[in-house]
């Protein structure tokens, strides 16, 4: 058995077995990134999400390239709506809602042109695709059994948004015994001080759910193996 690979982050040193690691995507999506959908429409600053995305493009290469297992969610419903709870209809005040027409199609709805993943971050053939009704990338999924089918142990988790549905998805990792590893510069919040306290969060009381980095020490990581 090889020894782990580290990567300096905190609380402390993070160790992976690539053969028992996957690099996870959550919700990299146009409705949540780009102007006109849905992110836009809650009055957010896209631009704040799509700093993540040149170094989320040098990690999936480099996953990509180290043969490792990548996971792809995206975040969306049903066409009649039937999977959308009405308090998830319903909150708050938005010019636009979950379902309604928008510039990339309906909003959040599986099959429209807005609710799949950009293409500076496409999935390659094989790559699986998780399609989610909820914050979780685990609930109301196959997520956890094919993961486990394919002997994965941890999971380099990336996406947007810090504090929402990446949050929620380490959580739910985390019950269930996966080791997670945030990278901080690959994960991207609509408002900064959520993006702070958020990394802040997950390694506090010794990696309470989690270890954090930047991409960096995870890029030198796999040169090592290399």
């Amino acid at each position: 058995m090889s020894d782990p690979l580290l990567v300096e982050a905190e609380p402390y040193a993070y160790g992976f077995d690539p053969r028992h690691t996957a690099l996870l995507l959550i919700d990299m999506q146009r409705d949540f990134v780009e102007p006109g959908g849905f992110g836009e429409t809650l009055g957010n600053d896209v631009s704040m999400l799509r700093r993540v995305i040149p170094p989320l493009q040098e990690v999936l290469a480099a996953t990509r390239a180290a043969g490792m297992t990548v996971v792809h969610t995206r975040e969306g419903h049903l066409p009649d709506l039937s999977d959308c709870p009405p308090a998830k209809l319903n909150r708050g005040a938005p010019s636009l809602r979950i379902g309604d027409p928008g510039p990339r199609g309906r909003i959040l709805i599986r099959g429209e042109y807005g609710h799949d993943i950009i293409d500076e971050l496409a999935p390659a053939e094989g790559e699986l695709v998780v399609d989610k009704p909820g914050k979780g990338s685990f609930h109301a999924t196959d997520l956890d059994r094919t993961l486990r089918a394919a002997d994965i142990r941890s999971l380099i988790v990336t996406g947007v948004t810090t504090e929402v549905c990446v949050h929620t998805t380490v959580r739910e990792a985390n019950d269930r015994g996966y080791e997670c590893l945030v990278l901080s510069d690959c994960v991207g919040s609509y408002f900064a001080e959520f993006q702070r306290y958020g990394l802040e969060m997950i390694a506090a009381q010794g990696g309470i759910f989690g270890w954090v980095a930047p991409s960096g020490g995870y890029l030198k990581a796999l040169e090592t193996r290399s």
